[in-house]
């Protein structure tokens, strides 16, 4: 059936995209409203968004759920990772698993000490990446440097 005076059907809430409010991703369309996180529902654009099949993710949440899993893959180098993305919906957890173990972290962190964890690390060096002097390559950050 012809598709007559309109755009493309978005890939989110299936109503039609028109050119000036269409965004591409893996050759379907959406509106710009539209273009979500499907987990946490972060809006994304060209250089956050993670496609898997027809989902489309922000780089965070696709790593939760398709990305490696075990020692070595947290949040830094020789790291566990013990999130289980119960509080974005993403049920992560193998059957049969163990329950992550309790973080040796205390409870009542600094400000400062929180924002220092959720730092990306190069793959290179493994040193911390700041946004003045991230470069993102293969979906990893790096130093200007080390890239």
């Amino acid at each position: 059936m012809p598709n007559w005076g309109g755009g493309a059907k978005c890939g989110a809430c299936e109503k039609t995209v028109y050119h000036a409010e269409e965004i591409q991703c893996n050759g379907r369309s959406f509106h710009k409203s539209c273009f979500l996180c499907m987990a946490c529902r972060k809006a994304l654009d060209s250089t956050t968004v993670a496609a898997h099949e027809s989902e489309i993710y922000c780089k965070t949440c696709y790593g939760r759920k398709y990305g490696p899993k075990g020692v070595g893959f947290g949040q830094g180098a020789g790291c566990l990772s013990t999130d289980t993305g119960d509080h974005l919906g993403l049920n992560l957890q193998q059957q049969g698993s163990p329950k992550p173990a309790r973080p040796s972290t205390p409870t009542n962190a600094s400000k400062f000490a929180k924002k220092m964890v959720d730092v990306d690390k190069c793959p290179r060096c493994g040193k911390s990446v700041y946004a003045a002097e991230k470069i993102m390559g293969g979906g990893k950050p790096w130093h200007k440097t080390c890239f």
